[in-house]
């Protein structure tokens, strides 16, 4: 797992791991918004090629647009992060995007049935202070937590991922 403090327009956030759960049950858990809220944010998210979608961000909603979307497979959506409204009072010289960027999540189907998933978050806009999005959620998918759970911020989310 490689990750970056301080993301800059050339850096990427990348993420890779092994569960034991199918590309389709994975798959769920990134597209459903109740299960993908469990462990990132409350979201809006629908899977489909142009579709916005919005997170519910700590200071103000993180605005986002399906890429690419190949069920099972492969999910790409951009990444607008801006300041909140009290930010911008605060900060004056945010009255652009904190951040703009691409994060990715590819599926592939192990030989035991499970999925090698990647999740790559780069293509950072450079802007005045840069931070990250993302890199607290790495691979913290437990599709059933309660036999063997990764990490501590995928609670029961995967226990509703039938």
């Amino acid at each position: 797992m490689t990750t970056t403090k301080h993301p800059t327009a050339n850096a990427q956030l990348s993420f890779e791991c092994e569960l034991h759960d199918p590309p389709e049950k994975v798959w769920r858990a990134l597209t459903e918004p109740e299960l993908l809220a469990a462990w990132l944010m409350p979201n809006d998210i629908k899977p489909g090629i142009g579709e916005r979608f919005a997170f519910a961000g700590p200071n103000a909603p993180i605005e986002c647009e399906v890429i690419e979307a190949e069920p099972g497979k492969l999910l790409r959506y951009s990444w607008r992060e801006r300041p909140g409204a009290n930010a911008a009072d605060r900060l004056p010289a945010f009255n652009s995007p904190i951040f703009d960027s691409i994060v990715t999540f590819t599926l592939a189907r192990t030989i035991s049935g499970g999925t090698h998933l990647s999740i790559v978050h780069d293509g950072f806009a450079p802007v005045a202070q840069p931070v990250v999005a993302v890199s607290g959620a790495g691979c913290g998918l437990s599709l059933d937590a309660r036999k063997s759970p990764t990490a501590a911020n995928a609670p029961s989310m995967m226990l509703r991922a039938a």
